[in-house]
């Protein structure tokens, strides 16, 4: 079996050129809404994986960038399960983002190099490693010791409507699945760059309230409020979440109304929920959908759901941990595990029972925030760690 010391020359040897291309990723702008920018950074993953010598498969969707499977054979290993490693190459950044958020490397306030710009961490760092902890496996061994599949999705930020029928279908034959979402925390804080064992299932509500509109200064009387009936919903809605139990419910948009002397006729918002136990998805969509209005003249509409299920810490993703914390140690790495309320594609191969293992990308800190970044010394050693994992499947 391959040992992290095995690998860790191989992959310092290229490691120069897969940072040129991580730059090269991050200067290609992706934002989910805009599916020729997303494929753009498909192609450049796609060409790399290429020379790897991958078979390359594409689902065209229309309203998102492609979903891309690329799959790396292992001839030897003949009825083994795949292992998928699971990514995205959407962002929450709109086009131009790079020009007040350019690619560089600068070190922090405390001295510490980083690599910075849209998208570095989450996650196009995490789809450079899984490519580069490939190529390390094959060049150290001559070849994989099962299939590697590598799926990239077009929508993950969005909630990957599209992607997840892909990503469940491909995961259902897998052994396991490592997901190159960034670290939790920074090395020494509390999750100490941790990888993920739990991630909290998300969902989304809207309540749509119609009233009866009136002038607010001439028939007060006969008008019926949607804006006074959501905030009383809200209220019932608020008191929904439990925390002993994980389940938080924040309404975070909110809207109605035309003028202020118009007795409102509809009123809107929306709601996040994060739930920690698949069990919990029946009991919030009753208590939603057990909502009722007070004032007999008004309606309420409820739509929406839990659309990603809580990823568990199961015994196969313990397992897993186990493995990466064992061989993190050889590299003098004290490997932590955490749990986190925010979720990734993760949550659907956790949800099918299959063996997931998060956060196995890049260390940095502020995703979706302007001052998204790496810690370049941190990379290197990661990226062993994660060819390690691949070569003791």
């Amino acid at each position: 079996m391959l040992t992290p010391e095995t690998l860790q020359p191989v992959i310092a040897a290229a490691h120069a050129t897969w940072l040129r291309r991580l730059r090269t990723l991050v200067e290609c702008e992706s934002p989910t809404e805009n599916p020729s920018a997303v494929n753009a950074a498909m192609d450049l993953a796609a060409a790399w994986a290429a020379e790897l010598g991958a078979r390359i498969i594409r689902h065209a969707e229309p309203e998102w960038g492609d979903v891309v499977e690329l799959w790396f054979d292992a001839p030897a290993a003949e009825g083994r399960k795949p292992l998928m490693l699971l990514g995205h190459l959407d962002t929450v950044w709109p086009d131009g983002t790079l020009a007040a958020m350019p690619w560089r490397e600068a070190p922090d306030d405390a001295g510490r190099m980083r690599l910075w710009g849209p998208g570095v961490l989450d996650m196009k760092a995490g789809v450079v490693m899984a490519l580069e902890a490939v190529a390390a496996v094959k060049a150290a061994a001559g070849a994989l010791p099962r299939p590697v599949v590598l799926l990239l999705n077009p929508d993950e930020e969005v909630g990957s409507d599209v992607s997840r029928a892909h990503t469940e279908r491909i995961a259902q034959g897998c052994e396991a699945v490592f997901v190159l979402e960034p670290a939790q925390g920074l090395p020494g804080s509390a999750d100490n760059a941790a990888y993920k064992t739990a991630r909290k299932g998300v969902g989304q509500y809207r309540l749509e309230v119609t009233g009866v509109a009136s002038h607010a200064g001439v028939d007060f009387d006969r008008g019926h409020s949607a804006v006074l009936e959501l905030a009383r919903l809200l209220t019932q809605v608020a008191a929904f979440t439990d925390l002993p139990s994980g389940l938080t419910v924040n309404p975070g948009v909110i809207g109605g109304g035309t003028r202020s002397n118009v007795v409102a006729a509809e009123a809107w918002a929306e709601v996040d929920v994060r739930i920690a136990r698949a069990a919990d998805a029946e009991r919030v969509d009753a208590l939603f959908h057990g909502l009722r209005v007070a004032d007999p003249a008004c309606s309420l509409r409820v739509t929406g759901g839990i659309n990603r299920p809580p990823m568990e810490r199961g015994e196969g993703t313990v397992r897993l941990f186990e493995q990466a914390r064992a061989l993190a140690a050889s590299l003098g790495l004290d490997l932590h595990e955490a749990a986190t309320g925010g979720g990734s594609d993760g949550n659907f191969t956790a949800g099918l029972g299959i063996p997931t293992l998060d956060g196995m990308g890049a260390v940095g800190e502020g995703a979706h925030a302007a001052h998204e970044s790496l810690l370049l010394e941190d990379l290197l050693p990661r990226t062993v760690l994660l060819a390690a994992m691949i070569a003791a499947m």
